[in-house]
C-alpha cells in the first residue's frame, strides 16, 4: 500500500518537481475571477441565440428553485441568467476581451510548469480558449436538458435527492470530460497523446464535478460569510467563491501534471518495446 501510495505521488508530482502548484493555481484564479461571468454571460447569450430566451430561462428555473438560499445564490444565478440573456452584440464584444483572459491564464500555467519563455503565450492562449467559448451553447444545452430531472429529484427528498444528486454528478462529467481533454491536449503547449489525455481528463472531470457538487452543498450551510471580514457579507462571499475557484484550479493544474506523466510513461514503455523482427521471403519459403 505504501508502495502505491508513494508511485502515485511520483506520477502526479513529477513534472510539479521544483515547481510551486499552489502559486500557479492563485494566478490561474486571478485570470479566472477576472473572466468567470463574461464567460457565463456569453455562453447564456449565446444558448439564448441557439434556442430561445424563453427556454432558456425555464431550463435554467428549475436549477433556481433547487438551489439553497443561505447565502442568495439563486437570486445571483437569475440575475446573471436576465444580464446574459440581454446582451446585445456590442456588449457580448466587449465581454469577448475579459472572457478570453482565462486561456491565458491556463496556458501561462502549464507553459510555466512545462517549458517557461515561450513567445506570444498569452495571444495563444487567448485564441485557443476561442474554440471553448463557441462550444459553450452545446455544453450548457447539454446541462440544461438534464436539469429538470435532477432538480425534480432534489425537490423530493430522500432517496429521490440522492438519485438526483447522482444524475447531476454524471451529467456535469460528462459535460465536462471534453472541456477538460481540450484544455489539456489544446491549451497546453504540449499535445500530449490521446489515451492519456482522456483517460486522465476523464478522472479530473470526475473530480471537477464532485467539487461543484461540494459548493453546492456549502452554499446550503446556514454559514454568516461576513464574520471574519468584520460583517461585510458580500466580501466573505466574494473570498469564498475565489477559494473555490483555488482549490478548482489546483486539481485542473495536478490533473495536467498526471497527463504529462502518464504521456510520459507511455512514450518511455513504447520506446522500450523493440519492434518484431520481419520475416524475408526466403526465410518464410526455407521453411
Amino acid at each position: 500500500m505504501r508502495y502505491r501510495a508513494t508511485a502515485l505521488r511520483r506520477f502526479v508530482a513529477g513534472p510539479l518537481h521544483g515547481r510551486d502548484l499552489a502559486l500557479h493555481a492563485a494566478a490561474v484564479t486571478f485570470y479566472g475571477g477576472i473572466a468567470v461571468v463574461p464567460v457565463a454571460l456569453l455562453a447564456i447569450w449565446l444558448t439564448g441565440l441557439a434556442v430561445g430566451a424563453d427556454r432558456v430561462r425555464r431550463l435554467i428555473g428549475h436549477t433556481v428553485a433547487a438551489l439553497p438560499d443561505e447565502i442568495g445564490a439563486p437570486r445571483a444565478l437569475s440575475a446573471l441568467v436576465d444580464a446574459g440573456l440581454h446582451l446585445t452584440p456590442m456588449l457580448a464584444l466587449a465581454s469577448l476581451l475579459p472572457a478570453t483572459l482565462y486561456g491565458e491564464g491556463l496556458r501561462r500555467a502549464f507553459v510555466s510548469l512545462r517549458k517557461p519563455g515561450e513567445p506570444l503565450v498569452g495571444w495563444r492562449g487567448r485564441l485557443l480558449w476561442l474554440p471553448l467559448l463557441a462550444a459553450t451553447p452545446a455544453l450548457l444545452l447539454a446541462m440544461l436538458l438534464a436539469l429538470p430531472v435532477t432538480s425534480g429529484l432534489w425537490s423530493r427528498g430522500g432517496w429521490y435527492a440522492v438519485a438526483g444528486v447522482t444524475l447531476s454528478f454524471l451529467a456535469a462529467w460528462l459535460v465536462l470530460t471534453p472541456v477538460v481533454i481540450w484544455v489539456y491536449r489544446g491549451i497546453g503547449p504540449d499535445r500530449p497523446r490521446w489515451l492519456p489525455t482522456v483517460l486522465v481528463g476523464s478522472f479530473t472531470a470526475a473530480n471537477l464535478s464532485g467539487f461543484l457538487h461540494g459548493f453546492v452543498l456549502f452554499c446550503a450551510l446556514p454559514l454568516d460569510l461576513g464574520v471574519p471580514f468584520g460583517g461585510f457579507t458580500g466580501i466573505g462571499a466574494v473570498v469564498a467563491v475565489a477559494l473555490w475557484l483555488y482549490v478548482f484550479h489546483v486539481i485542473v493544474l495536478a490533473g495536467y501534471a498526471g497527463t504529462q506523466s502518464a504521456d510520459a510513461y507511455q512514450r518511455a514503455r513504447r520506446e522500450r518495446v523493440p519492434a518484431a523482427p520481419s520475416r524475408s521471403p526466403q526465410s518464410a519459403d526455407s521453411h
